[in-house]
């Protein structure tokens, strides 16, 4: 998954590269870019995050009194 993500941010900056403006430039990579790959990456990332343990919190022991 990581490729595809490396892939479309390279088209991306190719894009953003070719833009008239520095700031046309910029834009186009924020949101043509990271914006929805942020999104995505969060998005199909949910599966693996809810399989992952929670880390154990301050205070949690397994001793009881």
């Amino acid at each position: 998954m990581y490729i595809i993500a490396i892939a479309w941010l390279y088209v991306v900056l190719l894009v953003a590269a070719a833009d008239t403006t520095v700031i046309g430039g910029i834009l186009t990579f924020v949101f043509g870019g990271l914006a929805p790959l942020a999104l995505f990456l969060w998005l199909f990332g949910t599966p693996a995050r809810r399989r992952r343990p929670a880390p154990p919190r301050a205070g949690d022991d397994d001793r009881r009194p």
